[in-house]
C-alpha cells in the first residue's frame, strides 16, 4: 500500500511540473522573435575638405663634381659638401640630413667602342625652413658651393595640418547627416540611432612641388632674391555612418 500512494504521489508531481515547463517556452517566444527581426539601416558616406597654408619648404640639394679620376672626384664632393653642410647648420634649418652620396664613371662612345673618360660625384642633403627664408637661403647655398637643387616643395607645419584634419572629419560628418536626413524624410522615414561609425582617408596631404631653375639661380651674383611663394594644402577626410531607421 505504502509503494503504490508513493507512485500515484510521483505521478501527480510529474503531471503537474509539465504545464510550468511548457508555459515557461511559449513566455520566451516572443523574445527570441524579437531578437531575430532584421535590422533596418542606412549607410552613408560624408566628405570633409580644409585647405590649410604651406608655411615651411622642403628643399633638397647637393654637389656634382666631375674629375679625371675617381679619388679627386670624391674629394672635391667632400669638401664641398662640407661646406654646404656648414653653411646651413648655420642657418639653423630643421630636419637636415644626407639624401644621396654617390660616384659613378663617365664613358666616351666613339668608333662603337666604350671609354671611361672620368667620373661624376655627387653628394645630396635635405632639410626643411621657413618659407619666407627658403628664397635667400637657396642662393647663398649656391654661393656655399651646391651645384644642384634636386626638389622643392611646400608644407605646412604639423599642428596646422592636425587642426585641419579634426575639422575636415567634423565636415564630414555632418555631411553624412545631411545625406542620411535627406533619405529618410524622403521615404518618410525616421532616423532612431547610430550603429555604425567609420572614419576614412584623413591622411596629412602631399607636399606641393616646386621646379627652381638651377641656370637662372647661378647667373650674376647681383641678381635678386629667388622668388619662392608657398601655396595651400588641402586636407581631405571621409566619415561612413551607418544609420539605423
Amino acid at each position: 500500500m505504502k509503494l503504490a500512494r508513493s507512485l500515484r504521489s510521483l505521478m501527480l508531481v510529474s503531471c503537474l511540473a509539465f504545464p510550468v515547463m511548457i508555459t515557461t517556452s511559449l513566455a520566451a517566444s516572443p523574445v527570441l522573435a524579437q531578437q531575430e527581426q532584421i535590422m533596418r539601416t542606412l549607410t552613408v558616406t560624408g566628405q570633409g575638405k580644409e585647405s590649410v597654408a604651406t608655411t615651411l619648404t622642403q628643399v633638397q640639394l647637393g654637389v656634382e663634381v666631375q674629375a679625371k679620376t675617381a679619388e679627386e672626384a670624391q674629394q672635391e664632393a667632400a669638401r664641398r659638401s662640407t661646406a654646404v653642410v656648414e653653411f646651413l647648420r648655420s642657418r639653423n634649418v630643421d630636419k637636415l640630413q644626407t639624401t644621396g652620396i654617390s660616384l659613378n664613371p663617365r664613358y666616351d662612345y666613339a668608333n662603337n667602342r666604350q671609354q671611361i673618360i672620368g667620373y661624376s660625384a655627387t653628394n645630396t642633403v635635405s632639410f626643411r625652413v621657413p618659407t619666407d627664408r627658403a628664397g635667400n637661403l637657396l642662393d647663398d647655398a649656391v654661393a656655399a658651393g651646391a651645384t644642384r637643387i634636386d626638389s622643392v616643395s611646400f608644407v605646412a607645419d604639423d599642428a596646422a595640418v592636425e587642426t585641419a584634419r579634426q575639422q575636415a572629419i567634423q565636415e564630414a560628418i555632418q555631411n553624412a547627416q545631411v545625406q542620411a536626413n535627406t533619405v529618410l524624410s524622403s521615404l518618410g522615414l525616421t532616423q532612431q540611432e547610430i550603429v555604425g561609425i567609420q572614419v576614412n582617408g584623413a591622411a596629412p596631404p602631399p607636399p606641393i612641388l616646386y621646379r627652381a631653375n638651377m641656370d637662372a639661380m647661378a647667373q650674376a651674383e647681383s641678381a635678386p632674391e629667388t622668388p619662392i611663394v608657398g601655396g595651400e594644402q588641402e586636407v581631405e577626410a571621409s566619415v561612413t555612418l551607418q544609420i539605423r531607421y
